[in-house]
């Protein structure tokens, strides 16, 4: 029978040991031995935290891994080499996104699909790219523009409080103090006085509800009046006493015309004249009968009628 020698079984040993360490590392990073491959490209301006090894992924699923990162022939960009499963189908029209995989994870590469335009990818295509912001960027840019008016309103606090320190001197201290005392004692007279009217209310609410009760019948008298007032037909004693004075004005367009006896009496000199003449001579007979009474009067006492002079 053949023997095997320890330093064949040794040696056996360490080849089986470095076939898995091999296998388990490139299964690690997505990659399989026992499958074809396919190497494609992308370019980066830069690649902060992106290393060799770090996971490439379509819709989250690791399907390979980036096994090279330097610079692009002739420029500054990134030259990124991946190493992706050659299964895995989709158009070379597909996009590399550069993303962070969180706070202290790093960074790794998303393949957006496009699958309905274009070749599909094979090995030596170079893929478009963008890099998508972190949470770290998106936070610094949250808070460039907060940290600029915390700056401003920290400079404005600084102006207002020395300006307040320049205002409030000892003697601006004092008055404020002695301000802020006489409003204490003010607060408590009004405190007082308060307590005051609610006894004074309190005492006195008989009263003040007799006071209402009045004031409540009051209204309803005034009611009562203004409901008689209404009832009144205004209009038509207004229009009743617009004749009134439409006649009276007619009136006295006649008496001016001289229309009618008494417009005669006032416009005819002749009728004035006459009755002043009138007036004249009963005068003048009211004299002479006073003067001489036996010229109008014949008395006797037996009868015989005297003689008359003329």
């Amino acid at each position: 029978m053949f023997k095997i020698s320890k330093e064949i079984k040794s040696f056996l040993l360490v080849l089986v040991g470095l076939l898995l360490f091999v296998f388990g590392y490139n299964f690690l990073k997505g990659q399989s031995l026992l499958k074809s491959q396919k190497i494609i490209y992308t370019i980066y301006p830069e690649i902060e935290g992106l290393i060799p090894g770090a996971k490439v992924t379509l819709n989250g699923l690791s399907i390979g891994s980036v096994t090279k990162a330097d610079f692009s022939p002739g420029t500054t960009e990134i030259l990124i080499t991946m190493d992706i499963r050659g299964d895995v189908d989709f158009s070379k029209n597909s996009q590399a996104i550069l993303y962070e995989t969180g706070l202290i994870g790093g960074k790794a590469i998303s393949i957006s699909p496009n699958f309905n335009s274009g070749k599909s990818v094979i090995t030596g295509d170079t893929l478009s790219s963008s890099i998508k912001p972190g949470f770290t960027e998106l936070v610094n840019r949250q808070i460039a523009p907060l940290q600029q008016k915390i700056v401003s309103t920290l400079t404005s606090v600084d102006s207002l409080f020395s300006g307040v320190s320049n205002v409030l001197n000892k003697e601006t201290q004092n008055n404020l103090k002695n301000t802020l005392e006489n409003l204490s004692v003010s607060l408590e007279n009004i405190n007082k006085a308060s307590v005051v009217l609610s006894n004074l209310l309190v005492s006195n609410q008989d009263n003040f509800s007799n006071t209402m009760d009045n004031l409540s019948s009051t209204s309803n008298n005034l009611s009562a009046i203004s409901d008689s007032l209404t009832a009144i037909n205004f209009i038509h004693t207004v229009k009743q006493y617009e004749n009134v004075a439409n006649n009276i004005n007619q009136l006295l367009i006649s008496l001016e015309a001289g229309k009618g006896s008494a417009g005669k009496f006032l416009k005819n000199n002749s009728m004035y004249d006459r009755l002043d003449s009138v007036a004249i001579a009963l005068e003048t007979l009211i004299n002479d009968l006073k003067q001489n009474p036996k010229r109008y009067v014949h008395f006797s006492l037996f009868g015989k009628k005297e003689k008359s002079n003329n």
